[in-house]
């Protein structure tokens, strides 16, 4: 009985070897293998005509607001910083990570392709990061081409498309995370996920410093006016705590879906 159940618990947890029908015992597959299997699957799953163009359509309204503050009499570092934090950081790289972060692992439950990965079998960790990992791929070149063309045609210095640079890779590898996470942990991730971006980002997190850590925009922007010296609300951080505090947030984030994979049962 001891075995068995022990058997059992490997086989959720993804580690030591796991008992099949046929009675033969094989062990997990390694971390490297499972990584890039999960990233091949769930690359496949997201890709879609639909998805990408109708995001690359939301992406490019920044870079039409850029070029309208371009060519506009106010140009100005502020004005040009607004908008990349208030249409790029706000609202184009959340809702796309979002999209593809929470169907990383939501499609493959809800299509059962992530019962046959378990079957495998597949450590946990490296199936979660693969994911996060195939998110992110497709996110950036749907986001970061339009995002920095943005503010490069503001025309108000190399300066702003640096930290543009910088920023919008914190705020890709960190919401990707963030929602791979959402994926594992709910069901109605899109849901969650929106009224986190708009009500939570846009509006309470701006009631005051004390919950504004806990937006991840809030670090954005900090780069953003840290780096270029724009007046930007709610940007009380350093470049340096800009970048580490959302990295470590996304580790968090996938070390806790990685948890919760390993501990449930897939149906």
């Amino acid at each position: 009985m001891t075995d068995r159940t022990d058997r059992v618990r490997q086989r959720r947890s993804g580690s030591g070897p796991v008992g099949y029908p046929d009675g033969v015992e094989r062990h997990p597959v390694g971390a490297g293998r499972a990584l890039a299997i999960a990233y091949r699957v769930t690359v496949a799953r997201l890709v879609s005509p639909g998805r990408v163009v109708g995001l690359l359509l939301l992406s490019l309204t920044a870079t039409v607001a850029g070029f309208a503050v371009g060519t506009s009499d106010a140009a100005d570092v502020d004005a040009a910083a607004s908008v990349i934090a208030n249409l790029g950081f706000a609202i184009v790289i959340p809702v796309v990570c979002l999209v593809f972060g929470g169907a990383a692992i939501g499609d493959l439950r809800e299509d059962k392709t992530l019962i046959y990965l378990w079957l495998r079998p597949l450590r946990r960790w490296p199936v979660v990061v693969g994911a996060a990992l195939a998110a992110l791929t497709i996110a950036a070149p749907i986001t970061l081409p339009p995002v920095i063309a943005a503010a490069a045609l503001t025309g108000v210095g190399e300066g702003l498309v640096g930290a543009t640079v910088l920023a919008s890779v914190v705020g890709l590898v960190t919401y990707c995370s963030i929602f791979t996470m959402l994926g594992v942990l709910l069901v109605r991730h899109i849901v969650w996920g929106l009224a986190y971006i708009l009500i939570w980002e846009g509006f309470i997190a701006l009631g005051g410093p004390g919950v504004a850590r806990f937006a991840m925009r809030t670090y954005t922007r900090s780069i953003i006016a840290d780096r270029t010296g724009a007046d930007l609300t709610g940007a009380d951080f350093s470049t340096a705590i800009g970048v580490v505090v959302p990295l470590a947030v996304a580790v968090g984030a996938l070390a806790l879906a990685s948890w919760r994979l390993a501990n449930h049962d897939v149906e």
